[in-house]
């Protein structure tokens, strides 16, 4: 016996990442509906083989429904996340707006899946940052051995984390530098995306940080350990797909850049490309489909005592966003509805 699963905001990017990916993996579904705002009512999303016509979010009734998988905006998601927790239909988010509450469980299933149990409080679970989400699985494991004390990460953020038009407009500002008669102004991002970069995603907070680098801080803590002190910089980058973060680690014991990789390299859900030669690392295009997390150019920091360095590369729109949100749903089958 399958599920009846609900993928709220089925014609976004993640929504139709979604839906190929319960496809691919092939999640036991009985009934599956795909939901859209009234302005994208009736367009077409495919299913593995299905086309699916999206209904009306605004009128659906959640009762008998499995499970909603949200990828909608938080305003929406605040309408009717908890209209289908309600009707109780447990609510996989995507958004920001349940992150950080207490009640509502923050799962990367590599890290932490004991956690999906406290789905029960609001019947509502969280997805991470697409930043956060990949780095933690790096993190995990090595947290395991050496116990980590301090992270410093930069990320190099690619414009699908903007959704469409943040793609659309990197694609038209790159046309635009070849044809100067046509010039396409910011609108999405603070500045040109176009052959730059942008040391800012989210507003800034009166830290002086912006708020996806606050993110990166707090779900770190809540998902891996409240102990770990994280600093981040946050930029956006002229790629369509593709988040890729180089992480200082400091530990409280010793480990070894080998016995590091070894671990990495038995990790669930990690993938390791470390030759120490030209390109023997994974770049951003090529991580593009996969579900994997990639780790490269693993090194010990000798500016102190217990350090090393990674760099971490995966799909912002699968584990990033999707994936993780599927995985959750694997998850919450296995150990919690147990239906399939």
């Amino acid at each position: 016996m399958g599920y009846r699963i609900v993928v709220v905001g089925a014609t976004g990017n993640v929504g139709r990442e979604m839906l190929n990916i319960l496809a691919e993996r092939e999640f036991p579904v009985d009934e599956i509906t795909a939901l859209a705002s009234r302005k994208s009512l009736g367009s077409e999303v495919s299913f593995g083989e299905k086309t699916l016509k999206t209904k009306d979010l605004d009128t659906f009734d959640f009762t008998g429904w499995d499970i909603a998988l949200f990828a909608v905006g938080s305003d929406a998601t605040k309408i009717y996340a908890p209209k289908a927790a309600k009707a109780g239909c447990v609510v996989i988010d995507n958004s920001s707006l349940y992150r950080y509450d207490a009640d509502v469980p923050l799962i990367v299933p590599e890290v932490n899946p004991e956690a999906v149990h406290g789905y029960a409080k609001k019947n509502i679970i969280a997805n991470p940052n697409c930043s956060t989400a990949q780095m933690v699985v790096a993190l995990k494991p090595l947290h395991d051995r050496a116990t980590i004390k301090r992270v410093v990460v930069s990320t190099y953020q690619s414009v699908s984390g903007a959704g469409k038009e943040g793609i659309d407009e990197l694609w038209d500002q790159t046309k635009s530098i070849y044809n100067p008669t046509d010039s396409k102004p910011p609108r999405k991002f603070q500045k040109q995306i176009a052959f730059n970069v942008i040391p800012q995603i989210d507003v800034f907070m009166d830290s002086g940080d912006t708020k996806e680098e606050w993110k990166m801080v707090v779900e770190t803590k809540k998902i891996l350990d409240t102990k770990i002190k994280v600093t981040a910089t946050c930029v956006r980058v002229p790629v369509f797909v593709g988040h890729s973060e180089a992480i200082n680690i400091e530990f409280e014991e010793f480990l070894d850049e080998d016995e590091a990789r070894d671990i990495l390299r038995e990790a669930p859900g990690i993938m390791v490309i470390d030759k120490r030669e030209a390109g023997g690392y994974v770049t951003p295009i090529e991580c593009v489909g996969d579900f994997a997390t990639f780790i490269s150019r693993i090194r010990q920091d000798s500016t102190i005592d217990n350090g090393l360095n990674l760099w971490c590369v995966s799909d912002n729109l699968r584990k990033g966003a999707a994936l993780n949100a599927v995985q959750i749903a694997e998850l919450l089958g296995r150990e919690c509805l147990k239906k399939g």
